[in-house]
């Protein structure tokens, strides 16, 4: 079978490898398509601190099933499925209080084990989920929209709250549709007029390009001066996650998704006078899939809207580039592995 592997930082190549085997208790996957997530494209240039090469990437993916066994899943051979890909260790403190998402030891496909870019995997019964019948484009998006809506759980958001959103890559506008469900008033910060326009198509009550706008006064006249309920951080920049802590309310739920590596420094004493509740989130559980696969399903939200391009598998090269060199205008390219279903 043909894979696609990053064999060092900025090279890809299409390899040959032999197809997997299903061992017990593990189903034999024809792959369809596979989303490119920010962690994909930090592993080809270098910059994803936990990739060792070669590696084959991708997480975010939707599949055949070729081969099961009988399960209590009722999952079947033909059935087009997701896959929670957060491999965890069952032994740790995290995994022993069902904090799975946050395994000491995660091993996330693609990034510190082979993933999806390959045209047939094997996958734990126990990891597959029913698509209920949504197209296998629709499916590849889950995963990426499972983060935003496990993130989303860590507070109590009730129907609305008034919310912000730091940055709209895919992440928030992903974010932005699991508040609108959920009922929350949406506004929507950045620096890309055509990704908030996005996020407008997505739902968004209000879009404040910040290179155009002070983000401090529209802040204070979406939320009549109180600030916001809730305030969610997709960027993982200092300056956004000190948007948060300013632009909150008292008493209010400051989210973190954007996963950064630079310091941030401020004086801690906003937490403590606002009283904030600060949350971490990392990965999501099979239950946000299964939730979200419903919210498609039921037609709550058309997560197609947020592809930008599909890419053939002997073309991902190219679908990186176009990512790293990214103006904005592209928020989320799948890779075609297995034909239109």
């Amino acid at each position: 079978m043909k894979a696609v592997q990053i064999t060092k930082p900025g090279e890809i190549k299409i390899i040959e490898k032999d197809a997997p085997k299903a061992k017990d208790g593990e189903a034999l996957l024809k792959v369809l398509y596979c989303g490119i997530c920010g962690a994909d494209v930090a592993s080809y240039t270098g910059n994803q601190p936990f990739t060792t090469y070669p590696r084959i990437p991708g997480h975010e993916f939707s599949a055949q099933i070729l081969e099961i066994p009988d399960n209590d899943k009722g999952l079947k051979t033909g059935d087009i499925v997701t896959c929670n890909p957060y491999f965890n260790c069952g032994k740790c403190y995290a995994c022993k209080r069902g904090i799975v998402n946050a395994c000491y030891d995660n091993q996330t496909m693609g990034v510190q084990r082979d993933g999806s870019f390959q045209e047939y995997i094997t996958m734990p019964i126990e990891r597959i989920i029913d698509g209920k019948g949504l197209s296998a484009k629709e499916l590849a998006l889950i995963e990426p929209f499972s983060i935003s809506c496990h993130a989303l759980s860590r507070a109590d958001i009730k129907k609305g709250d008034k919310m912000l959103i730091m940055g709209s890559g895919p992440i928030g506008l992903f974010a932005v549709m699991r508040a609108k469900a959920l009922g929350a008033k949406v506004l929507i910060a950045d620096m890309l007029e055509c990704r908030l326009e996005l996020a407008k198509e997505f739902g968004a009550d209000r879009i404040v390009n910040v290179k155009q706008n002070n983000l401090h006064e529209e802040c204070l006249k979406f939320t009549d001066g109180n600030g916001f309920d809730v305030c969610v951080e997709a960027c993982g920049a200092p300056e956004t996650f000190l948007s948060c802590l300013n632009e909150a309310a008292h008493g209010a739920n400051v989210i973190l998704i954007g996963n950064g590596k630079r310091e941030t420094t401020f004086v801690h004493s906003i937490i403590l006078k606002k009283e904030l509740n600060i949350f971490g989130s990392r990965n999501s559980f099979t239950k946000d899939f299964e939730t979200l696969i419903d919210l498609v399903k039921n037609g709550q939200a058309d997560i197609l809207k947020i592809v930008s391009g599909v890419y053939e598998k002997e073309k991902a090269k190219d679908a990186f580039e176009a990512l790293v060199h990214n103006d904005g205008t592209l928020a989320k390219i799948l890779i075609k592995f297995g034909g239109e279903i």
